[in-house]
């Protein structure tokens, strides 16, 4: 069955980096866009930034955008997100996702159908 892994989260102060990392098995993972989102308490799953097949394409959200890199790794089935400078506001449990529909990147949730279990990232002040 498809599995999705998240590590890498956890307490750091503002402005400092964390890498986040997603583990996937059970599926052909080099064919299908990837993405990653968050949810912080009290709101809606947020699209962060997913990557194509290839790595080839990118997209963020625009509070993330030249703050945060998404990055593929095809060899090893797994998608990787380096956020720097981080703001209390980047607090949430992170998840990467899988979109197996073979189209465009898309940022909405519904759009993707396996999720992981999520990781928790809390910046403080």
């Amino acid at each position: 069955q498809v599995q999705l892994v998240e590590s890498g989260g956890g307490l750091v102060q503002a402005g400092r980096s964390l890498r986040l990392s997603c583990a996937a098995s059970g599926l052909p993972f080099s064919r299908y866009t990837m993405g990653w989102f968050r949810q912080a308490p009290g709101t809606g799953r947020e699209f962060v930034a997913a990557i194509n097949w290839s790595g080839g394409i990118t997209k963020y959200t625009d509070s993330v955008k030249g703050r945060f890199t998404i990055s593929r790794d095809n060899a090893k089935n797994t998608v990787d997100l380096q956020m720097n400078n981080l703001e209390p506001e980047d607090t949430a449990v992170y998840y990467c996702a899988v979109d197996r529909l073979l189209s465009a990147i898309s940022t909405m949730a519904r759009a993707y159908d396996y999720w992981g279990q999520g990781t928790q990232v809390t910046v403080s002040s």
